[in-house]
């Protein structure tokens, strides 16, 4: 019974094809695409609203040059949101559950603000390994240990997006298998058990769209510190 919980995070597949492609393009199918139209419907207006609210407040304290990234951002903003929300569906599969697939997202990324910095101003960038003022017997320590913190942020990134998911689903699983099997015995504390997985629900749709954001805010977080 304790294996079967977590059969939910394996990737299906149908004739030895894993389905986690489909799952990855049905984002970009839902989305409306824009028209040359002068007058949009509303669902097109209030994605073209919201992606111009995200962009400004995400971009607000960076200058010019870290602008060149807000497409980039924002389409990965509306994409894990996306991926997040349609897997609290039922019978449907969440990529953003696995490590690999948060990985691959995480380390191209934070890789590409390191070597924007190595690049623009590598004295800037490396002089965050070692602050101002250290104290000569700790600098090599300080350095090593400034690297490390560095190398963990992707997979601090990667991480904190599964657990958050796989944590969610798990007790959304857990209160639901109760419920069904407190009914027939004791029906009142199975009708509260209900009303908490109901309230666990919305909880876990906020947590759905608080981590796609703040996924998309650190990667922000790591680019101010290299432009």
């Amino acid at each position: 019974m304790t294996l079967s919980f977590f059969d939910q995070f394996m990737s299906p597949t149908f004739m030895g094809i894993p389905l986690i492609i489909v799952a990855l393009s049905l984002p970009w199918i839902l989305y409306p695409t824009p028209s040359s139209r002068w007058i949009n419907n509303r669902v097109t207006t209030l994605q073209g609203w919201f992606i111009n609210r995200f962009t400004q407040q995400m971009f607000l304290p960076l200058n010019q040059n870290g602008h060149k990234w807000a497409i980039l951002m924002a389409s990965l903003m509306l994409f894990l949101i996306t991926l997040n929300m349609l897997g609290l569906l039922p019978y449907t599969f969440t990529p953003t559950t696995q490590l690999s697939l948060n990985m691959g997202f995480a380390v191209p990324l934070w890789l590409a603000t390191v070597l924007i910095g190595m690049r623009n101003q590598p004295t800037m960038a490396l002089g965050h390994l070692l602050p101002e003022g250290t104290p000569t017997p700790l600098i090599p320590f300080l350095i090593i240990i400034e690297t490390f913190s560095l190398l963990i942020r992707p997979i601090a990134l990667g991480v904190r997006l599964t657990a958050n998911l796989t944590a969610g689903h798990l007790l959304i699983q857990l209160i639901a298998t109760a419920a069904f099997v407190l009914l027939p015995m004791m029906p009142t504390v199975a009708i509260l058990t209900t009303i908490t997985l109901f309230l666990l629900t919305l909880l876990e749709v906020a947590v759905a769209m608080i981590q796609a954001y703040v996924f998309v805010l650190l990667l922000t977080l790591y680019l101010q510190e290299n432009i």
